[in-house]
């Protein structure tokens, strides 16, 4: 889990809300003078060997989260986390491969993509992103009000009825863009996006102005009626260079000319309210979570009804990582999609930040029902595993990474299952590896042209 910074001091070795006990054997609480006494008076004497123990494992620890704190040794764990993942693979084998649960062989190139993503994740998960004492009372306050709130309106039982079908987008401010050596058009609209709801958190994510307006880029041609694909970027994306360079546009547009278009995602590229792309849509509020994927499928929907009025010979949507989570979102509400393309897919978030959480916010996300069933009931409508598919079985498919320590493969295999078994492509990499992963590419292609997206 990478939550955000907050604004009082966190502590690495376990933050705690006011008022909690402290953690069996942690260290003392910042503030807390009493319990730094105590603490010394019940140690043993300084001239014992025992108290020379203490004071070498206390050095030990400060020593551990002032490391903790710099980035380059940080990124030394992701050593002995690759040996880690290695040796379990080599445990606990495949027992019956097959399509959704592949056998994965062990190479140096797909353990060194592991790595990859593993140094990823240590440079990015620091202490000064764990959040604060006060911090974990106040999500937990919110998801709790949130549930309540949600069960009360039924939308726990219909989470398909939390959203509304967004007006059909027509006329769309229009300006152009040039990235990649090519001009591309760039559309953008009032989102108008309203939650169903009052809920926590709504007031805070309303505050982002810049969220407020939805974009898009297009490359199209309008010589004669076209297919066109929609996509969808990933998590910290959103700028068009990034995007065309991820979605392949040489390709996909200019050789076998497809027309593109590609949303910007709520609090991503443009519409970022923070020098990082998608910092305030995934992180410690998971409200924001809630607000921003509600926004998204909106958003994205809107966009969608633009392409319709374009006429196009065929219509498909293709996401990567948490723009494959929208691309299944989305597949529960729109029934005339010829093509859905979920890439190295995130299906459950809340799965997901347990598994990247550190123990201690971990531990003490769960004290304060952060991620327990509270998060995941709120979740939930916004979670695409919970919702019936509405695409037509022959127009899902999904390639993922052997080797995804970000996304790892146990959500793609759920979404694999929820979407019945539908075609799929694992490929030896990385979750950031599908950029160069030609298996991947010629997976894509190979659907493209089996639904009549290519000439």
């Amino acid at each position: 889990m990478t939550p955000t910074a907050s604004d009082e001091a966190a502590d690495p070795g376990g933050a705690r809300a006011p008022g909690a006990a402290p953690a069996p054997g942690a260290g003392p609480v910042p503030g807390d003078a009493d319990g730094q006494r105590e603490r010394t008076d019940r140690g043993a004497p300084w001239w014992s060997p025992l108290g020379a123990l203490e004071r070498g494992a206390g050095l030990v620890r400060s020593t551990e989260k002032r490391l903790a704190r710099q980035p380059l040794a940080r990124l030394t764990t992701a050593v002995p986390r690759t040996a880690r993942w290695a040796a379990e693979t080599l445990r606990d084998p495949v027992v019956e491969p097959g399509p959704g649960n592949p056998l994965i062989r062990l190479t140096p190139g797909l353990v060194g993509n592991v790595a990859m993503d593993e140094s990823v994740m240590a440079l990015a998960v620091g202490p000064n992103r764990f959040p604060g004492r006060s911090d974990y009372e106040r999500v937990g306050a919110e998801l709790a009000l949130a549930r309540d709130r949600l069960e009360r309106a039924g939308y726990l039982a219909d989470p398909v009825e939390y959203h509304r079908e967004p007006p059909a987008l027509r006329l769309p401010a229009t300006s152009d863009g040039w990235a990649l050596g090519r001009g591309y058009q760039r559309i953008s609209w009032p989102s108008g996006y309203e939650p169903p709801l009052e809920l926590p958190g709504w007031e805070r994510w309303n505050g982002f102005e810049a969220n407020r307006t939805a974009s898009a880029w297009v490359l199209a041609r309008e010589d004669r009626p076209r297919p066109w694909l929609v996509c969808v970027h990933g998590f910290g994306m959103g700028a068009p260079f990034t995007d065309q360079f991820a979605f392949k546009v040489k390709r996909l547009h200019d050789e076998l000319g497809i027309n593109m278009a590609g949303i910007v995602l709520p609090a991503h590229g443009s519409r970022r309210p923070s020098p990082i792309s998608g910092e305030q849509f995934l992180n410690f509020d998971l409200m924001n979570a809630v607000h921003g994927l509600s926004q998204a499928l909106w958003d994205l929907r809107g966009l969608i009804s633009w392409v319709r009025g374009r006429e196009p010979t065929r219509l498909g949507l293709i996401g990567v990582s948490l723009g494959a989570y929208m691309s299944a979102l989305c597949s529960a509400f729109e029934d005339d999609l010829d093509l859905v393309v979920a890439g190295i897919p995130v299906v459950d978030l809340v799965e997901m930040f347990r598994h990247h959480s550190p123990r201690h916010v971990h531990m003490r996300a769960l004290e304060h029902h952060i991620l327990d069933e509270t998060a995941q009931d709120v979740m939930s409508v916004v979670a695409p595993l919970g919702m019936p598919v509405r695409v037509p079985p022959e127009s899902r498919t999904m390639f993922a990474g052997l080797g995804d320590r970000l996304a790892p493969p146990f959500q793609a295999r759920r979404l694999w299952e929820h979407w019945d078994d539908p075609e799929i492509c694992w490929y030896p990499g990385n979750h950031v590896g599908y950029l160069w992963a030609s298996k991947a590419w010629t997976f894509v292609e190979r659907m493209l042209q089996e639904r009549d997206f290519t000439e």
